[in-house]
């Protein structure tokens, strides 16, 4: 019946397990799907944290991602970024990349 894995591997999207009798099974699980968007930089806030427009005209609070945190990465007024959103809450975004 159920045989206690021995060892366990996980990449993108699929979940490898090996058993103690060296079979393998592979199952795909659902990863979280980010959204990437566009934005423009309009106020710079407290805490790394910015106030994004969206191209439709919609707002979303924004902060840095640690990589761009880690590299210096600087961001003014009227940058564009590209952001990577939850698709469970619209309001949030991570910036993780400046486009100019």
């Amino acid at each position: 019946m159920g045989v206690a894995p021995s060892s366990f591997s996980s990449e993108a999207g699929a979940i490898s397990v090996t058993r103690a009798d060296g079979s393998s099974n592979t199952e795909s699980f659902f990863m979280e799907q980010h959204i990437e968007v566009e934005g423009r930089i309009l106020t710079v806030l407290a805490g790394t944290m910015f106030r994004v427009e969206l191209p439709n005209k919609h707002q979303v609070l924004a902060t840095i991602s640690g990589k761009m945190r880690k590299r210096f990465v600087r961001l003014t007024i009227g940058d564009r970024v590209k952001m990577e959103m939850s698709p469970y809450d619209l309001t949030k975004a991570r910036i993780v990349w400046r486009l100019g």
